[in-house]
């Protein structure tokens, strides 16, 4: 049995989840979002509580029992906090803008890269070398900012390129001259 899924997701005010068969959705300030649960699971909400159970001892059961739990942890979190990922663009003449519903990138390709802000996201560059996407779906927002991230990873001998904040990027030593 798995120790995550033991766990109850505790509903916080504000903040209502509703069960319809494997449909899960939650509702709050930020937003909605809304999942189809595995057969192998049943969510029950009880007060203010969420309980995810298995229904057998089959290996997907086992396993989807402590991931429908963290979905739905996820989905309460997301709805009444929100998630955000920050990245930074390192490199001279490096920038990003927001223009309407795309992210235009100027990153040392002889063209700029235009990328469509995905339904339900929200980004925002405050500085033109720092990019911030916000949404109430954790995966959503890691998967735009790795789309983000995947037109220039950063590079390991100057370093340059986009970056998760905080991200360390291991350097290598430059080829050494002979004299």
């Amino acid at each position: 049995m798995s120790r995550i899924g033991r766990k109850v997701v505790a509903i916080p005010a504000g903040v209502t989840v509703d069960v319809q068969g494997q449909a899960v959705s939650a509702k709050g300030p930020k937003g909605s979002i809304s999942w189809d649960a595995h057969p192998a699971v049943s969510i029950a909400v009880e007060g203010s509580e969420v309980q995810v159970t298995a229904n057998s001892t089959e290996r997907i059961a086992r396993s989807m029992h402590g991931t429908a739990r963290q979905l739905i942890q996820n989905m309460v979190v997301g709805v009444n906090e929100g998630f955000s990922r920050s990245l930074e663009i390192i490199g001279v003449g490096y920038n990003a803008k927001v223009q309407g519903a795309t992210v235009v990138l100027q990153i040392g390709f002889c063209h700029s890269v235009d990328l469509p802000i995905p339904e339900g996201l929200s980004v925002e560059c405050p500085v033109n070398t720092k990019i911030v996407i916000k949404g109430v779906d954790k995966q959503s927002v890691g998967q735009f900012a790795a789309n983000i991230r995947r037109v220039r990873p950063p590079e390991p001998y100057k370093g340059k390129g986009i970056r998760y904040e905080g991200e360390q990027v291991r350097r290598k030593a430059a080829k050494a001259s002979g004299s």
